[in-house]
This record gives structure tokens, sequence and C-alpha cells, in this order.
């Protein structure tokens, strides 16, 4: 594509610049406006400075990616009503033989779960998981957050649903799901393993060292208590209450009580201090003490008996009302077993249409309208008002990248991308080793400066043409590698995914152990996973 006018590429560069700084700074302080709206002021600017018409503007929104997205959102929703977060959680501590075993499932669980319902939503929800256990356990939340993380990413390059980026790819190249989960699988799997054994090898030494063999303070917390996702930042609650009474005196017990209590030496203390202290002392000295003690306790002894006779058979004295709380209780507890069966009857229909929609995305029908058929059939089948529901999807982000559509093709008209392409690809041919290293190293460093769903957007198209004309097959493998590196390169470093700053933030706010994961920190552990992961993962994709 030839450049465009000189004040046309200005003009476009300058909207573009200003959506990518808002987009890699949301909270720059001359204009701390979010990537949401920044994505929305790229756009207007795009049309204002006439880079591109409103129809074209209009043109350039992707309704499938959108449709998928937001599908694909909702059943996310309700498979959290439908607790199998919980269920992933749960396994999380389920016999666990120790760390090294415990950042192993991490690994795993977090993998598996983000490519079948993506990866931030898999984040929210399980960091409050590890949080818990990794306190529980005391044990560093260091390896465990970041096991979190990159096996995520690793994970969801495995099915079009798995990621943003991946759902762009796969409705450009018109990939089915089927043939996307065949080719990447093998580097999804091989990925995660060198990944855990990078995180091993790190910190097999901290791994090494229980705490709780030490001191003996590790704090027991209820896995029950995690507040699950509502794609925002969750809050916990870890206090544990005790029974009041357990801490009172027994004349506070005796006072709030408001009964006496059988017992001689502490009917002695309250009758004690019903009087004043020279009464007391006059008591203890009268050589009538003892026999005083002696009836006082016997008069309170007889009437707590009393007391407690009466409050034990109640059905002497009401029978009528004891059988008609009888049968209060048996018809709670038949409609509590109602709500129960009906509850695991919804549950399991959550599941059978979940499982349903990947069947019908592995036979190759639409994936937008698949996703979307099936989030309404869950709508449908809680048969209540939606909205509490619908709520919970991040509508933010689909307004985030009908912005994103707008500001990368006012880019692309600029012509800037396809000069720089040109510059590239004769180094960049996918039918070498050499050019396949020079691609990937490009992908990398975009997808960190720009971000991966821009990335995808800017060199997709180009990618794929220079790949076309080799072969039909090239074409093919050239997506799958920019699905594949644009993916993996979010592990690089704490900016590279959104799903890392949603770890870092949940965890930073997380109430009573929040943990500060710091950028270098990442980065010394991104670098050398995210280099290795890519490369072995470039030798798997056919």
């Amino acid at each position: 594509m030839a450049m465009a006018s000189s004040v046309k590429v200005i003009l476009g560069s300058t909207a573009f610049a200003i959506f990518w700084i808002l987009a890699v700074f949301p909270a720059v302080p001359c204009l701390p406006i979010g990537r949401t709206a920044g994505s929305l002021l790229g756009a207007m600017l795009m049309v204002l400075f006439r880079v591109i018409s409103p129809d074209q503007a209009y043109a350039a929104i992707d309704l499938p990616i959108l449709g998928l997205l937001f599908g694909t959102m909702v059943v996310s929703v309700y498979l959290e009503r439908a607790d199998m977060f919980k269920y992933l959680g749960k396994f999380l501590s389920w016999k666990s033989r120790g760390a090294k075993d415990l950042l192993c499932r991490i690994c795993l669980i977090s993998a598996t779960s983000s490519a079948l319902f993506t990866n931030d939503t898999s984040c929210v929800v399980l960091t409050e998981f590890v949080l818990k256990i990794t306190r529980k356990h005391n044990l560093t939340p260091h390896p465990f957050l970041l096991a979190l993380a990159s096996s995520s990413n690793i994970g969801s390059s495995a099915t079009p649903i798995g990621n943003p980026q991946n759902l762009v790819i796969a409705v450009l190249s018109k990939i089915t799901f089927g043939d996307f989960l065949i080719n990447i699988l093998p580097a999804m799997l091989v990925g995660v393993f060198v990944n855990a054994l990078i995180l091993l090898c790190m910190f097999w030494r901290l791994l090494s060292f229980n705490k709780d063999e030490e001191d003996g303070t590790a704090e027991v917390v209820a896995i029950e208590d995690v507040n699950f996702h509502q794609f925002s930042p969750a809050t916990l609650s870890h206090s544990t209450s005790l029974n009041s009474q357990e801490w009172k005196t027994p004349s506070e017990s005796l006072s709030m009580q408001g009964s006496p209590i059988v017992n001689g030496n502490i009917q002695i203390e309250a009758v004690r201090n019903r009087v004043s202290s020279n009464e007391i002392n006059s008591v203890l000295s009268s050589p009538l003490n003892s026999e005083w003690n002696s009836n006082a306790s016997k008069d309170v002894l007889a009437e707590g008996y009393s007391q407690k006779k009466e409050e034990t058979a109640p059905s002497k004295l009401v029978p009528s009302t004891d059988g008609y709380a009888l049968s209060e209780q048996l018809s709670e507890g038949k409609e509590k077993l109602a709500m129960m069966w009906k509850r695991k009857l919804w549950k399991s229909g959550v599941y059978l249409v979940t499982v349903g929609m990947l069947i019908s995305l592995l036979m190759g029908l639409n994936m937008s309208w698949t996703a979307i058929t099936a989030a309404l059939a869950l709508v449908v089948l809680d048969f209540t008002d939606a909205r509490p529901c619908l709520e919970k999807v991040s509508y933010s982000l689909l307004i985030f990248f009908c912005g994103l559509f707008i500001t990368v093709d006012g880019f692309n008209k600029t012509g800037i991308p396809s000069s720089l392409w040109d510059l590239v690809e004769p180094y960049a041919k996918i039918d070498h080793a050499g050019g396949i290293a020079v691609l990937a190293l490009v992908i990398l460093v975009l997808s960190n400066l720009a971000s991966n769903v821009p990335t995808v957007l800017l060199l997709g198209g180009h990618v794929a043409a220079s790949a076309a004309a080799i072969s039909a097959a090239d074409e093919k493998k050239s997506w799958l590698i920019l699905a594949w590196v644009s993916t993996v390169a979010g592990n690089l470093s704490l900016l590279g995914s959104a799903a890392n700053l949603i770890v870092c933030e949940q965890a930073r706010r997380a109430p009573h152990f929040g943990y500060t994961l710091s950028f270098w920190n990442h980065l010394k552990f991104g670098v050398p996973s995210t280099l290795i992961v890519t490369a072995i993962g470039l030798t798997l994709i056919r």
C-alpha cells in the first residue's frame, strides 16, 4: 500500500500515538482517562482528522469478533455461578503434597481453564484461590502468581476463545476451532511443561523451604470464603468470629443470660457482687456463713433444675404447639431438599450447554453465533431476570475493541505499517528457519510495545499475504505463528498482557494478604521463559 499524503500521515500518526500512550499507560498524568476512553479518543481523532470517513469507521468495527467475545463472557459468568471455578480452586489444595506440587497444579489448571474460558477470566478468579492457599501454607506468593499469569497466557493460545487476539485471528483467517486446537495444542502442552520447569528451577530453594515446619503459624482458611469474579477486583473476608460467650467471665455470663448458673462457687460470686464489700466481710466472718451459702446454693440449684425441667419437657405442656413446629420443620426440610435438587439440575444444565458449545465449535460451526446461542440458552435456562448476570459482562472491553478497530484501520490507511513491513518482509519468510525467527522477533517486540491485539490487527494481513505467495499451507501456518508468538509474548514483561496486570492488581488489592508483584521481579522470570517457550513452540507448529 502506498503512503498517504503528508498531512494524513502526520495526523494519523498523532491519533495513533495518543491511543498507544493511553492504552499502555492508562493513568498518564496529563490525561488519566483510561484505556477504553483512550481507544474512543483515538477513533474520534481518526475521523476528525479525515484520515478515514465516518462510514469507513463504522465498517472497520468487526461485529463477529465482538459477538464471539460477548458470548464467551456471558458463558463464563454462568459457569462462575455454577461453581465451576470454585471446583477448580478446591482442586488446587486437594491432597496437596507440598509447594512444588501446588505450583505444578496451578500451571495445569490455569492453562486448561484459560483455553476454555479465556485467560483474563481465569486470572480474575484463580488469583484469589492462589493467595488463600499460599497464606494457608505460609508460602511466599511470588512464584505461584508468576505460575498463574504465565501459564494462563500460554494455555490461552490453544483455542480461538482463549484470548482476544486469538478471536481476531480465528475470524480473519477463517481457521476452524478444531484446526486451531490441533495445530497449537502440542506447542501449548510442551510450553506449559517447560514454563513450569523454569519456575521450579528458579525458585527451587524457596519452594523447598517450608515455613510451616519452623513456626507452625500457618493460618487455616476456608476455600468457600472466596468472593467470585465480577470481571473486577474482588474482596475477601478472612476474619473468623468466635462465640463471644466463650470469652465471658462467669459474672458477665450470669448477668448477660439473665438466669442463674447451676454452680455453687459461681453462685457465691454472683451473690457477692450484689452486696457491698463491708457486707461481704461481715457475712464471711459470721458463723452462719456456711449455712447461708449452703441454703442459697440449694435454692438456686432447685430453681435452675425446675427451669431446665420446664424447658426440656415442652411436649407435656403444649403438645399442639410442638406438633405444629415439627410439621413446619418437615416442610422446611422438604423445601430445602427441593431447592438443592433444583440447583443441581440447573448446574448440570449449564455444564451441558457449555459442552455443547465446545462440541459445536469443534464441528466447525460459526464461532460467533455459536457463542451467542450458548449464552442465550443459559439465560433462558436460568429462567430469571438476566440483568444481574449481563451486568457482569465487561462492556468497557467491547467498547475498547470498537475504538481499537477504528484507530488501527485509520493507521493502516496512512501506509506506515505497509512501508515498515516492506522493509522486513524479505527477511521474514516462513519457508525457512531464519525467516521464522525474524518474524517471531518482530511480533515479540511489537506485542510488548503496542500490545498483542493491535499487533495482530497491524501485522495479520501483511504476514498472511506474504505467506500466501508461498503456499496456502504457509498462509495458515503464518496465522498460527502469529497467534502463538503474540500470546506467549505477553509473558515477557508485566505490561505484556492484561492477564499479568489482572494478577498483579488482584494480588495488590487483596485484603489481609496483599502482595505486590513488581515489574523487575516479573522481568527476571519473563525474559528467559518467553524466549525459551516461544522457540520450542515454533518448532512444533505445523
